[in-house]
């Protein structure tokens, strides 16, 4: 005797069915989806589920992840890196600074010169 073959989607499971998806596939069913093409083109994921009584094609509705948009003034960047450049001092800023607050003399002479 062949099973009954059904063709159902996800969303209209009872919460029984769906507690025994996930009995039958405890490390989740996405490795076990197919992709089906209808004839109108669309793409389906599904899942082939058998039971004792039913072969079921389970109709998995993709989740679409939600995505910032995309800016569309990339120019924004190329501002900010270019006020980054105007707030670096050029090599002739840094060697001209005889600032101090390094914590070591500047003095040549030593300590142990005085003996």
């Amino acid at each position: 005797m062949s099973k009954r073959r059904a063709i159902i989607s996800y969303d209209k499971l009872t919460i029984e069915q769906k507690k025994q998806i996930l009995r039958d596939f405890p490390d989740g069913y996405i490795n076990h989806l197919t992709s089906i093409k209808t004839p109108t083109s669309e793409v389906l994921d599904a899942l082939v589920w058998e039971t004792d009584e039913v072969i079921y094609l389970v109709k998995i509705n993709k989740v679409q992840p939600k995505i910032k948009p995309a800016v569309e003034d990339d120019d924004d960047f190329d501002d900010d890196f270019d006020k980054a450049d105007d707030d670096l001092e050029s090599d002739d800023d840094l060697e001209s600074d005889d600032d101090d607050s390094d914590g070591f003399d500047d003095d040549e002479s030593s300590d142990d010169d005085e003996d």
